[in-house]
């Protein structure tokens, strides 16, 4: 056998095509998005199957959308479109009538599929029945139901230790899913349970949980609506969160201030065309930041001091009209430390050290020091960083000085991605659990839950690089493309006996494999999901902690596939046959009872199958949001962190490296080749210089590069890659995600939270030699 054969390829083929170039966009949305979002719709569905789901998705008794976490509006939702260019998209590729027959797998060995770009490979179509890749074949064959799961069994059952599986999930699975998928697990004996939370906003996790003693934002749709000034950082919402936009006009006709902070002038930060409006319609845009920082790559805790220094001194001058003595005495612990640390720095320093303008940084202060309903949001630009959990406590420091916390229109606002990754957490996915969540399953359920810790991503693609573990099972999701290091990432998946993916498309996790492989195919969010004669609901919860039902309204178009809960409950049955103590076929029965069992377990969910139904569903208690503070270290409080800046030892040629997302994808999904708004078409092996870069390192505009990092002795390195130029701040240098992974060394990660730190990377761009 060849070694392609044998290792297909980790890695979109290192292959170029007709890259296009305009001059990017200051606007997001208007008719081009309303054009874009049906293209993918009519051609993946037809008009009757597509068009009718969309105007069921996101809508009170409809089905939510698997693409971001952004809230639907409480109250009135809009009844032709309450969904965005990328959920449309999202649909497009769930709903379509494509689907992958015994005959394409037959025709399609693993090689040639890992030789497509990952766009290409995902659009090929729905997984129509389970499939079953034998050790040494080349080509993935059907297998039945019963015998794929009779298969997993075996394998599990026959592992020295439950120690030796890991179970992944994705954001996409369902709050019912995700809490029997923990529970097997549990009852099987491990809590390996990574799932995306821990790379993107697990930094978010652990400093909210620190400070102010949950891991959740604290706000509503209505307190972003009804915000004075809202910050947003690290994040870029024309392009994956739009809805987010929408939000953003309503508080600017409430005369909120905006302030954007991102290195990159992104469109959606810029100005809004609201398709939905008369004047969005006919072209007339609504201006999103007042004040736009262009900081540098990680330089977002300099920028954080430099506030709080101008802040302290207008508080100097007006003592009591800037900072809120009352909250602070009230409900904080640690402002004397935290003033004595801002007071020992130097404005112009902190200028130069996140490259923004002591001017610009002066008009956000004046800004801030007149209002007290402010809300501060951030994405990943903010956790994947070294200092990503120090960043997210700087945050809370901000916003504790202001007393915006706790109150209407003011709050923190952490964005989550995937359109279930809060839920899935909620629902004790989880590898750190903690003894009380524990001791509850052992209450309802008789069993002993293991207390041993599990292991995250980065520690579980360490153990199965050093064979520590053998089976690998994901619920959902694209493993090897989201996570870093992707070389050693692949090379870690197949020491594995056995990969297993419960999937609703194909995507490159299925072609880099275990020495056996299976593909599960489930249901998607938009699919009817029938038992017994009776249509099945699920819920999911947002990034603003409301939990409403989803319930499907396509006819699935393959009779082969199967609902995550019953793939767990079959799965369940078969490995723990009769020592189970878990009622699966009660479950497999109806989702009630899936519900029942949940409001026992989980808190916040009481009369959960009553509350589901309501219209526009139910908030999880959020004591912060209530203005009740529990931090870690001074139970009763909220805490001031004291954290340093960061000294980068970076070297003559070397750039800081960002991760970032076309407009033309969600999460690894590709679902085409044009980012729109920044002007780049037809080609995603991009490098994002500044002209001054380019110009100093001998290169040009069109150049082809590569792109290597150096860590710890070891090269990576990113071939082929077309310089664009942008404007970016000096030394700092944007490709695609997943596209720049292969550079990111997996022990790059996070202080506290282990989250990898794709946001910034030191590179060094060479010329291509063919």
């Amino acid at each position: 056998m060849s070694k392609e054969l044998e290792e297909p390829a980790a890695l979109n083929p290192e292959k170029l095509q007709d890259i296009e170039l305009e001059e990017p966009k200051k606007w997001a949305a208007g008719i081009p998005a309303i054009t874009a979002s049906f293209a993918d719709i009519l051609q993946e569905t037809g008009a009757t199957r597509g068009m009718g789901a969309l105007l069921k998705m996101n809508q009170k008794g409809g089905f939510d959308c698997s693409s971001c976490a952004w809230p639907d509006p409480d109250d009135d939702r809009s009844p032709i479109a309450e969904y965005c260019e990328n959920g449309a998209k999202a649909l497009a590729e769930e709903a379509t009538l494509k689907k992958l027959t015994p005959e394409f797998f037959a025709e399609n060995s693993v090689a040639d599929l890992a030789a497509l770009t990952d766009m290409e490979i995902g659009k090929k179509g729905r997984i129509a029945q389970p499939v079953y890749l034998p050790k040494g074949a080349t080509h993935y064959q059907p297998i039945s139901w019963d015998d794929a799961f009779k298969k997993i069994a075996t394998h599990l059952n026959g592992l020295n230790s439950p120690n030796e599986a890991v179970f992944y999930t994705s954001g996409r699975t369902s709050n019912e899913a995700s809490f029997l998928y923990q529970l097997f697990v549990r009852e099987f004996g491990t809590n390996n349970m990574p799932d995306c939370s821990n790379m993107c906003h697990e930094s978010t996790s652990v400093a909210l949980a620190d400070t102010i003693g949950i891991g959740k934002g604290t706000v509503t749709l209505d307190d972003i609506h009804n915000a004075e000034v809202i910050i947003i950082m690290g994040q870029n919402p024309g392009t994956n969160h739009p809805r987010m936009l929408t939000a953003l006009r309503k508080a600017k006709e409430n005369n909120a201030k905006i302030i954007a902070v991102n290195p990159l002038k992104e469109a959606g930060l810029m100005a809004f065309k609201d398709p939905q409006t008369v004047r969005g319609f006919i072209g007339t845009s609504v201006q999103i930041a007042d004040v736009y920082l262009q900081v540098k790559i990680n330089g977002d805790m300099a920028l954080l001091k430099a506030l709080e220094l101008l802040l302290y001194q207008a508080e100097l001058k007006a003592p009591g009209a800037v900072f809120d003595k009352k909250f602070i005495d009230e409900n904080t612990s640690g402002y004397e430390d935290l003033i004595t640390h801002i007071k020992t720095f130097n404005l112009n320093e902190l200028s130069v050290a996140c490259g923004v303008p002591t001017g610009l940084l002066q008009q956000a202060a004046d800004i801030l020091a007149a209002k007290s309903k402010i809300v501060i949001c951030w994405a990943m630009g903010i956790t994947q960083h070294v200092n990503g959990v120090a960043v997210v406590n700087e945050i809370v420091n901000l916003a504790l000085l202001k007393g915006a916390i706790g109150k209407p229109g003011a709050g923190l606002c952490p964005v989550r991605g995937h359109s279930n990754v809060q839920g899935n957490r909620t629902m004790l996915i989880w590898d750190k659990a903690k003894p009380e969540q524990l001791a509850k399953i052992k209450e309802v359920y008789g069993f002993d839950p293991p207390e041993e810790e599990g292991v995250d991503v980065v520690k579980s693609i360490k153990a199965m690089h050093e064979g520590k573990l053998k089976v690998f099972f994901a619920m959902g999701g694209n493993f090897l493309s989201a996570t870093p290091d992707t070389n050693y990432t692949a090379e870690a998946m197949r020491k594995l006996k056995l990969s297993v993916h419960v999937s609703t498309k194909l995507n490159r996790s299925h072609l880099v494999h275990g020495e056996e492989a299976l593909i599960l195919p489930a249901l998607a969010r938009s699919d009817k999901d029938m038992i017994n004669g009776i249509q099945q609901i699920v819920s999911c919860e947002n990034s603003m902690g409301v939990v409403q039902e989803s319930k499907g309204m396509l006819q699935p178009i393959s009779d082969q596939m199967m609902s995550e809960p019953l793939i767990v409950c079959n799965l369940a049955k078969a490995t723990l046959g009769a020592k189970s103590m878990v009622p699966w076929d009660k479950y497999a029965g109806h989702y009630d009872n899936i519900r029942d069992d949940i409001e026992k377990v989980v808190p916040g969910h009481e009369e959960y199958n009553k509350e589901i139904r309501k219209k526009g569903g139910f908030y999880i208690p959020n004591g912060p949001r209530a203005g009740k503070f529990n931090s870690k270290k001074v139970p009763g409080k909220a805490v001031f962190s004291i954290s340093p800046l960061p000294v980068h030892d970076i070297k003559d040629g070397e750039y800081f490296l960002t991760t970032i997302r076309s407009h033309d994808q969600f999460n690894t999904t590709v679902y085409g080749l044009h980012d729109r708004y920044r002007g780049i078409n037809n080609e995603r092996r991009v490098v994002l210089m500044n002209e001054k870069d380019i110009a100093l390192a001998g290169l040009k505009a069109g150049d082809r590069v590569n792109i290597s990092s150096h860590y710890d002795g070891v090269k990576r390195e990113a071939k082929l890659f077309v310089i664009v130029r942008y404007d970016i701040p000096d030394r700092n240098v944007a490709v695609y995600y997943p596209e720049g992974n292969i550079l990111v060394p997996l022990d790059h990660v996070a202080e506290k939270s282990n989250c990898p730190a794709t946001k910034m990377v030191f590179v060094r761009i060479n010329k291509h030699k063919p």
